[in-house]
């Protein structure tokens, strides 16, 4: 017989889903029936393909949020209001134990809802500063946990660090590995690009414009979000999108350049891999990222590059000197008391919501 029943929501981005596709299978084996509440058009719906047998996928109206003026908030305003009411009736069918939210705008008609109607809100805020869907969430959260340390202290904010999907085994060596470092010169160091779940264009242009002379000085690995970049080539390989080669290909490189995303920058923490992180700007994002760079550049576990100095000779400075001081970086971050494991987390997630049930 089933504990009860645990809703999960939070999309819109591969960020806003990453732990609930973590936190399933645990709550699946610890005997819960689990329910997803979020738009089938979106990320959300086509990751929990991977669970459809198992989680009951509850699709809603949403709307996008902005801080800005637009006519479209008015017709977005009531697709949000429609998606309160669709989620106050899944809710009161369900009468789940709880709600975790991992945010993204889906996720502000089903906290709304739960507020209404009287179920506990778990939130996990994975960024320095909330977007606009947790500033809600928090005001009407049971408890919201957070990647980093808060300046505010509150009843409301537990600081549980970062819940990163990095195992502690080795990663298995694969065929399509294999012949990867085949192609690569084990005289050069390896660089791995990354810029999240859809590539960065920033980098994609980068490498091409310059590849001749990267994969002179460097084995170059690129995750690009591009299907049209794939190729394998001396000292160079380029794909569109990884699942099982991700942390063998993590493992190969000895410097990752990234975005400031806080999911890939805690998995690099996490594996004490030395990397450099070029930000999205404001111009391109609310500036979450910027904040997230200048944490992990002041706390000496990253360098951080602005886009707009992204050139060749500067990436070569930045580079050179991570290499040169890599066991201080990696000193630096296996010092660090920032990541929690999944299993930690799980277990203090449990014990919070049996205290209010």
């Amino acid at each position: 017989m089933a504990k009860g029943k645990i809703v999960l929501t939070g999309g819109g981005t591969v960020g806003h889903v990453t732990l609930n596709l973590l936190l399933i299978p645990k709550l699946i084996e610890d005997g819960f029936e689990v329910h997803y509440i979020g738009d089938k058009h979106g990320v959300e719906f086509e990751q929990l393909q991977a669970f459809k047998e198992s989680v009951t996928f509850h699709s809603i109206s949403t709307g996008k949020l902005r801080r800005y003026f637009s006519w479209q908030n008015l017709a977005d305003f009531f697709k949000v209001f429609f998606g309160i009411l669709q989620s106050i009736f899944i809710l009161m069918t369900l009468k789940p134990k709880a709600l975790f939210s991992k945010g993204g705008f889906v996720s502000v008609p089903p906290v709304i809802a739960s507020k209404l109607i009287g179920i506990p809100i778990y939130v996990h805020e994975s960024d320095l500063s909330m977007g606009l869907a947790n500033k809600i969430a928090y005001k009407l959260a049971t408890l919201m946990y957070t990647t980093f340390e808060q300046e505010h202290h509150s009843p409301k904010l537990k600081h549980v660090g970062a819940i990163t999907k990095i195992s502690q085994t080795p990663p298995q060596v694969s065929p399509l590995l294999t012949e990867v470092k085949e192609h690569f010169s084990s005289d050069l160091k390896t660089i791995l690009f990354i810029g999240g779940s859809a590539g960065a264009k920033v980098f994609n242009n980068f490498i091409s414009t310059h590849q001749k002379e990267l994969t002179k000085r460097y084995n170059i690995i690129n995750i690009s979000g591009d299907k049209a970049l794939n190729q394998l080539r001396p000292n160079l390989y380029r794909v569109d999108y990884v699942t099982d080669t991700y942390e063998g290909l993590m493992a190969m490189a000895d410097l990752v350049v990234t975005r400031g995303g806080s999911n890939t920058i805690f998995e690099l923490l996490a594996m004490k891999k030395p990397h450099l992180i070029v930000p999205l700007g404001k111009e391109a994002s609310r500036g979450d990222q910027l904040e997230n760079a200048a944490y992990f550049e002041n706390k000496g576990y990253a360098l951080q590059l602005a886009e707009n100095q992204l050139t060749e000779q500067s990436f070569y400075e930045q580079v050179e000197f991570i290499l040169s001081h890599q066991e201080n970086f990696v000193k630096t971050m296996a010092n660090s008391k920032e990541t929690t494991s999944l299993e930690e987390f799980y277990q203090i997630l449990m014990k919070d919501i049996s205290e209010k049930n």
